[in-house]
């Protein structure tokens, strides 16, 4: 166990805390496997019939992941960087085949590895502090964890806008496009556990008569553009698009998608096609994982990790620098599946 993670079992309901405030809750391989095996010893307690988690102090649920570890793994052998990948992984598909009730309190921050234990909770709160996304073509990495599953099954092209531009999504949007499944103020979050832990069999109305009218979602009005402009699964084509748009809106996605890793948005649209048909969630962690181990070790993740986090100047030095230097052959390489022996695979009791 590690006290980044706080555990405590209150009358019928686990509550599991993450506990990074000044990292903003980012996950560390140890938090994971502390997470994985609190979460298998509750699946067939009697005792247990809620799991909610949630975030202690501090200004968000889950920055996302440790990537200055991976990136500093990624630079030598990256065996420490898959040994996380494989736990996250792990708990992500823990989560996502859960046989009980599970709620995430997504207030505040919510990226990357956040979302990735957020999203296969069967019910995911938002608040007014919510600010969801996945930005991991700005540091040269993809929307892993899920979201080569999830966003491609977002409306229209929304998914794919999300993995290439790193948009952050407030709680009306998040309920608008189902990411968030009730709306709660941040104010009201405690007294909303406590009535959680007084009726555990009356989660659902509990969660439905706390939500109070939840913010407009601003990204409605921009539906339309989205699926028109964000069409394509080539990268070339969606910058020409919106290159061919005078809108301001089309301009300034442009200017966003020009500041990202060519090779990480065309890994990401590649992941969300392929994803979108792929027939269980433990086939997407598999291959995200075989991914992962390979993308940590690139250029353009270590200069992404370096630009944004490190040095913090904010200019970072893609190779290859343009969308047409990338191309299927460096892809190919990227997406080869591991030989068998070397596969991620789930936790046993999953079934999977």
């Amino acid at each position: 166990m590690t006290d980044d993670v706080l555990i405590s079992v209150e009358r019928n309901v686990g509550r599991i805390r993450l506990n990074r405030p000044k990292a903003i809750h980012a996950l560390t391989r140890e938090m994971c496997d502390a997470m994985s095996e609190v979460l298998l010893a509750w699946r067939d307690d009697p005792s247990v019939q809620i799991v909610v988690i949630d975030h202690a102090e501090g200004r968000g649920f889950c920055a996302g992941g440790d990537v200055v570890m991976l990136a500093r793994s990624g630079a030598t052998d990256a065996v420490d960087a898959k040994a996380f990948f494989y736990s996250e992984y792990r708990l992500n598909h823990l989560l996502f085949t859960y046989p009980k009730p599970t709620v995430a309190i997504m207030d505040g921050i919510t990226m990357g590895g956040g979302v990735g234990i957020s999203q296969p909770c069967e019910y995911r709160v938002a608040t007014e502090n919510t600010r969801l996304a996945m930005p991991e073509t700005g540091i040269g990495l993809f929307p892993d964890v899920g979201g080569g599953w999830y966003l491609p099954r977002l409306p229209g092209r929304v998914g794919q806008f999300m993995a290439l531009t790193g948009a952050r999504l407030d709680a009306g949007e998040c309920l608008y496009l189902g990411l968030a499944t009730h709306y709660i103020e941040q104010a009201s979050l405690e007294d909303l556990y406590d009535r959680i832990v007084q009726a555990p069999s009356r989660l659902k109305g509990t969660l439905g008569a706390a939500q109070p009218v939840a913010p407009q979602a601003k990204i409605e009005a921009n539906l339309g553009l989205i699926t028109k402009l964000f069409a394509s699964d080539r990268l070339e084509e969606v910058m020409a698009a919106l290159e061919a748009d005078d809108s301001d809106w089309a301009q300034s996605e442009l200017a966003t998608l020009k500041s990202k890793s060519p090779l990480s948005c065309k890994v990401s649209l590649r992941l969300l096609a392929e994803g979108a048909n792929r027939n269980s969630f433990a086939e997407e962690m598999r291959a995200e994982y075989a991914l992962a181990g390979r993308i940590v070790r690139t250029h353009d993740f270590r200069e992404g990790v370096r630009a944004l986090l490190i040095d913090k100047d904010n200019n970072p030095h893609w190779d290859p620098p343009t969308p047409e230097q990338v191309d299927d052959e460096m892809l190919d390489i990227l997406f080869e599946p591991l030989p068998r022996h070397e596969q991620w695979n789930p936790f046993p009791e999953t079934g999977e």
